[in-house]
């Protein structure tokens, strides 16, 4: 059922704005009623929810599936959020840097497969999934497949003990861009978790909760937990689609919320800026965040940073537009579910904003 849209033109971040003029609601774009005709005959499947926001402003706000209160099973996107509690402890110096080892700051334990190589691998290497680790989650028989971390009781264990990846390269060939081999491996994205804790003193839902969600105005978020109690910050984290939209909005006000600079406008730069290259993509990845430009129909192209998970759901940010997207999805590991989200922002939305 299709809810009306709410609060359409009030401010999502900065109080400091609320002088500012109201933007104009899209929801009566012919693109945009072409878009609501199109997911309600069933063009587009298991859409939850749209919102757009541009210049700090909600433009335009539906509910497919549940309502603003309905908490969203975004999957990966959550490792754009583990992103922003990895800067601020850089910010706050309780990490050293990026090229800080990772196992300088995790308890010393057992390992399979030792390996000098091990001790290189640093906190961007996780970041930019790039590390030395036998790990990717699009090849069903990898050593380190999420699936295979799943029953497994110990989550840390499984990612410290996977063994070091062959690298498909032959002598002298031109490195890939950006100089790192591009691997998807949410069992890093989650090794962040006991490391931030390790680095911190707090466990990584609670440091969210203390220095990211509470000065966004967040309050009711749903962490998914290993078996032995640890966040899981390699996904799964269930958000509000309006909460969606002001971690969103966060980065692209360059990480400054109230006039409080939250997470520092470096990281979010360097987080928003390419480091590693996807394969057979167009798309470039930063520090848990994924890059390309998205094309509107018939139109221009517009350079985008975004968050994305399983069933399509989509998070973008379009500076040169101040346009922000939430698109959430329950297509679950369904054939071309990024395709169709996707294809709302390229043929509908940005017609509808241009």
């Amino acid at each position: 059922m299709l809810n009306a849209a709410l609060l359409v033109g009030s401010l999502l971040l900065s109080s400091a704005a609320r002088g500012q003029a109201p933007a104009s609601s899209i929801a009566s774009s012919a693109r945009i009623q072409q878009m609501e005709s199109a997911i309600k005959d069933g063009a587009f499947v298991k859409i939850g929810s749209i919102l757009v926001a541009q210049n700090g402003k909600l433009t335009y706000e539906r509910y497919f599936d549940g309502d603003a209160a309905t908490l969203r099973d975004t999957r990966s996107a959550t490792k754009s959020i583990t992103s922003a509690l990895v800067g601020i402890a850089i910010d706050r110096r309780q990490i050293a840097s990026v090229t800080t080892p990772i196992l300088s700051i995790l308890p010393q334990r057992p390992r399979e497969n030792a390996d000098p190589r091990k001790a290189r691998i640093t906190v961007e290497d996780l970041l930019t999934m790039s590390s030395a680790l036998e790990c990717d989650d699009w090849n069903d028989a990898s050593r380190g497949n999420e699936e295979r971390m799943y029953p497994i009781e110990d989550w840390l264990q499984f990612f410290l003990d996977l063994p070091i990846r062959g690298y498909i390269r032959n002598p002298g060939d031109t490195p890939p861009p950006y100089g790192r081999h591009f691997s998807y491996c949410t069992a890093g994205a989650f090794a962040l978790s006991p490391l931030l804790s390790q680095a911190t003193g707090m466990p990584a839902d609670r440091y969210a909760q203390t220095n990211l969600f509470d000065p966004l105005g967040i309050h009711d978020a749903q962490w998914v937990y290993s078996p032995l109690g640890i966040p899981q910050t390699g996904g799964g984290l269930r958000l509000s689609s309006r909460d969606l939209l002001r971690f969103a909005e966060l980065y692209r006000n360059h990480g400054v919320v109230d006039g409080k600079q939250i997470v520092s406008r470096d990281w979010v730069a360097n987080s928003t800026t390419p480091h590693a290259h996807i394969p057979d993509q167009v798309d470039d990845y930063g520090y848990f965040w994924w890059i390309k430009p998205f094309t509107a129909a018939g139109g221009a192209s517009y350079p985008a940073f975004y968050m994305t998970g399983n069933g399509g759901n989509k998070v973008v940010v379009i500076p040169s537009l101040e346009l922000t997207i939430v698109i959430t999805s329950t297509n679950y590991n369904a054939r071309g579910m990024h395709q169709q989200t996707e294809k709302l922002i390229t043929d509908y939305i940005l017609p509808a904003v241009q």
